[in-house]
């Protein structure tokens, strides 16, 4: 598996490559991936391994990426690959944003076609979905274009860890988007996540005056981001982005590496859902 070259790298000395894609910056050694283990330097140039390989892809109904306010009662056909540059301990999809699954090679003008195909059963378009899509730039920016060509909609599922250039230059191709905000503490992010929360921040916001279509999900966890005095923060925050913005608080079950933790209770989530609904007009419950 090679893939194609990648976009938004440096070569550096010795063979090495600097990938800018993402906040984490990467550099990598001849013959080494990425933190997100879909990008690798071979001779000193980065390929996309992951261009084209699917590893899951189904018909789903809209609210299931969650969108509840983008075209109602539809469908979109979910296509996903492998890889992540998260490394989140919940991860509910970890064997294949962790793993090695099975995957087939579906070019773009192939998994486009088959969009448009079933526009006869309700599909609107092409939904980016079930690991990490950001990290596989080069395939959705090219589905993304394909897909605007045919009238068809485009929906990024995604957890918001991107540079701006970068960002910025595939929105123009983007409908819809669902951003995880996994918390408001950066504490959170960096050692539960990998990450940094103000990263996400600035997506959540270019996204949204952008013009996009913005939704957000917040999987609540007992003990790790569950307080008032967060929601608080948090619903505060993204009031001043839009109060339209969409929130939408799920369940979490023990999954992956944190198993110790006891499912959320439903009132947990109802408690935060009132504080949030203080300042954001749609506030949704998940996984109840």
């Amino acid at each position: 598996m090679k893939g194609i070259e990648a976009r938004y790298y440096n070569k550096l000395e010795n063979n090495k490559v600097h990938c800018v894609l993402c906040p984490h910056n990467c550099h990598i050694a001849n013959g080494g991936r990425g933190i997100c283990g879909a990008r690798r330097n071979i001779d000193g140039v980065l390929y996309a391994e992951s261009y084209g390989q699917i590893s899951s892809i189904a018909l789903d109904p809209i609210e299931k990426k969650p969108l509840y306010h983008f075209y109602p009662g539809s469908y979109i056909l979910s296509a996903g690959s492998f890889g992540c540059n998260f490394r989140c301990s919940f991860c509910q999809n970890y064997s294949i944003s962790m793993g090695t699954p099975n995957t087939i090679f579906i070019p773009p003008e192939k998994l486009v076609y088959k969009a448009h195909e079933l526009k006869k059963s309700d599909n609107i378009g092409l939904a980016y979905t079930y690991n990490e899509p950001l990290i596989s730039y080069e395939y959705v920016f090219d589905c993304c274009r394909l897909a605007k060509a045919k009238n068809l909609k485009n929906v990024l599922v995604t957890n918001g860890y991107i540079q701006e250039e970068p960002l910025r230059e595939i929105l123009p191709f983007i409908d819809a988007m669902n951003i995880d905000l996994k918390s408001f503490n950066n504490d959170f992010y960096t050692k539960i996540c990998g990450g940094n929360v103000d990263y996400v921040k600035d997506t959540i916001l270019i996204a949204a005056r952008s013009g996009c279509h913005v939704e957000i999900t917040t999987l609540v966890i007992p003990g790790l981001n569950d307080t008032e005095e967060e929601m608080e923060e948090l619903s505060s925050w993204l009031a001043d982005v839009s109060p339209d913005i969409p929130l939408h608080l799920t369940r979490f079950f023990p999954r992956y590496k944190l198993t110790d933790r006891d499912l959320t209770p439903v009132e947990t989530l109802e408690r935060l859902a009132r504080i949030a609904g203080k300042r954001l007009k749609h506030v949704h419950l998940g996984n109840v």
